[in-house]
């Protein structure tokens, strides 16, 4: 069985009229299935920039980008779009809820969107809703739920179509101390029981002392 994610030799250049500014220069990672992996590193070293690559949201100026074995990184954008869906979950610091769609409706619409019956998807979300502690959330809209509330429904919207690969960018960073630890400490559980891979990004070094290890940026390189 291949690896979830593979990076090799990933570059990631920006060009602008002031020119370029090298971003990843030669990045390189594999995350075995069941492994956590904290990504540390300053602002601006490129953390988020590495996990839109590795998560085919941005395509890499040189190098591979494996996903399950598949050179994923420069295939056309459709089948791109559906590797995303099919393989990969992601959890961003900000929950990007849909305001209009109830927390049930809001794990509910990717799994349709995959194709899977309505039935189907609101048993898997409302299963997913309950391991979170939403079970008497379930019909409220997003403004209508805590913080801490709403990051785990995105939490629950980024596992619905069973990824292989979570990627996370600073996924508590928007919540208080005692509300970002249940919310992590729900997140590695659930990823540790259903045996993913992860790189969760975190400026944290308590949080990333939890994951099995830890990477940092340094001159466009994982090290």
């Amino acid at each position: 069985m291949s690896d979830p994610l593979v990076l090799r030799a990933v570059t990631r250049i920006y060009r602008s009229d002031a020119g370029e500014l090298p971003v990843l220069q030669g990045a390189d990672l594999t995350i075995r299935a069941g492994e956590i992996v904290a990504l540390v590193a300053p602002s601006g070293a490129g953390k988020s920039t590495l996990l839109h690559v590795a998560g085919l949201l941005d395509r890499p100026d040189g190098g591979s980008v494996l996903i399950e074995g598949r050179d994923a990184g420069n295939l056309p954008d459709l089948d791109r779009t559906a590797i995303r869906r099919d393989t990969i979950g992601f959890v961003y610091q900000f929950h990007h809820l849909l305001p209009e769609f109830t927390a049930l409706e809001n794990v509910v619409l990717p799994q349709m969107i995959a194709g899977a019956p309505r039935k189907a998807a609101e048993d898997r979300a409302r299963s997913l809703l309950t391991t979170f502690g939403l079970a008497s959330r379930l019909n409220h809209l997003p403004g209508k739920l805590s913080g801490g509330e709403q990051q785990r429904v995105a939490i629950a919207r980024a596992l619905a179509n069973g990824p292989k690969l979570l990627l996370a960018d600073e996924p508590t960073g928007n919540l208080d101390v005692a509300t970002a630890e249940g919310v992590f400490a729900e997140l590695l559980a659930i990823v540790r029981d259903h045996g993913l891979a992860a790189l969760i990004a975190t400026h944290n070094p308590d949080l990333a002392a939890r994951m099995d290890r830890t990477v940092t940026l340094r001159n466009g390189r994982l090290v």
